[in-house]
């Protein structure tokens, strides 16, 4: 019998070699992401605070007593974020809960006896009869119905408890946050180092370019959103000082807070204006409305295109769509990263315009 020779070994072909290895890594990289899918939040938020703090870091390493010494000054960065956050929510918290009796007490009143028509009422220029007597048609006897189920104290409870889980979920991601952060720091010029080079290999010089470019649009856009915001907070919790509003300081808070997303902080000052006109104080009502309206048209149309174009040379609209368009898709996180996102489509479309 005569044996047929065997027929060689065909030798590999790399371009189906390369298509199976981008399979496996995409699918490993998929994998991973799946895995770590509950902590992608606060990886994210650590991300985006670091880049933000990146130059303070470089400004404390550049000193004398902490020249390679990353561990202490992610030390000292990681505690300082935990303490602007920390301090301001226990003030809130702290207010909240001293309030919170004084609450449940007229929320029985008004289920017992009803809500007494505001004096205001009778100084209306027009309308005041109408508005006295659909008060008192309305809300002026026992409120134990349908307009108050809302209010029992078992539905508070429950409340309570919903906002428990949701403020202890809160605190883990915050947490880990925090850890992501101080990992991130301790790493410091290696990490970034690493980042710029693989950016540099898989999409060359124009995309580490553009991470830079990103970064700097993220940086920018905390910078623009957060003073402004703490800005906008301080003015108007001197116009609630001044209008003798309670708890000024916790509304100032509240008013930096909600001044961070555009054109947000007309809610705060504005209910601040109508429990003063509910007290009668009409003037103090109608100035600390236009102050408002005042700080926050300067804010919004020069003081913040201003702080967040020049770093991303983004236009204003640009801005404004990924700000918001950011916020809807990702949530608070997104205000951050929307801009961001469309620092690189103006990148890109300035590439294949030229």
């Amino acid at each position: 019998m005569i044996r047929r020779p065997s027929a060689p070994n065909s030798p590999p072909d790399p371009k189906m070699q390369r298509t199976a290895s981008a399979v496996l890594y995409a699918a490993l990289v998929l994998l991973a992401l799946w895995v770590v899918r509950e902590f992608m939040p606060a990886v994210a938020w650590a991300c985006v605070i670091a880049i933000v703090l990146w130059p303070a870091y470089r400004a404390i390493e550049n000193r004398r007593g902490f020249r390679g010494r990353t561990t202490a000054i992610a030390t000292l960065l990681t505690l300082a974020v935990a303490l602007l956050v920390v301090l301001p929510v226990a003030v809130t918290i702290a207010q909240a809960a001293g309030e919170a009796h004084e609450l449940m007490q007229w929320v029985h009143a008004a289920q017992q006896s009803g809500l007494p028509v505001p004096g205001f009422v009778e100084r209306l220029p027009f309308g005041s009869r109408q508005v006295a007597d659909w008060w008192q048609a309305n809300l002026g006897g026992p409120l134990n119905t349908s307009a108050m189920k809302g209010l029992h104290p078992e539905a508070m409870v429950s409340f309570g408890r919903q906002f428990g889980v949701r403020a202890a979920h809160a605190a883990m991601v915050f947490g880990f946050m925090l850890i992501t952060l101080f990992v991130i720091l301790q790493a410091g010029p290696r990490l970034s180092g690493t980042m710029l080079r693989g950016a540099r290999r898989a999409f060359g010089p124009d995309g580490a370019q553009l991470l830079q470019r990103m970064a700097s649009a993220v940086r920018g856009t905390v910078t623009g959103l957060v003073i402004v915001g703490l800005g906008e907070g301080f003015l108007l919790c001197v116009a609630y000082l001044v209008t003798d509003v309670p708890h000024a300081a916790l509304l100032g808070t509240a008013t930096a807070v909600a001044a961070m997303v555009p054109f947000c902080a007309p809610i705060v000052f504005c209910g601040a204006a109508l429990w003063l006109l509910m007290q009668g104080a009409v003037a103090q009502a109608i100035g600390l409305v236009v102050w408002g309206f005042i700080v926050v048209f300067v804010a919004e149309h020069f003081v913040r295109p201003v702080l967040i174009g020049n770093s991303t040379r983004l236009p204003f609209l640009l801005v404004l769509f990924g700000i918001l368009g950011g916020a809807t898709t990702f949530g608070l996180l997104g205000i951050f990263i929307g801009p961001a996102l469309m620092t690189v489509l103006m990148v890109l479309w300035n590439d294949w315009t030229d």
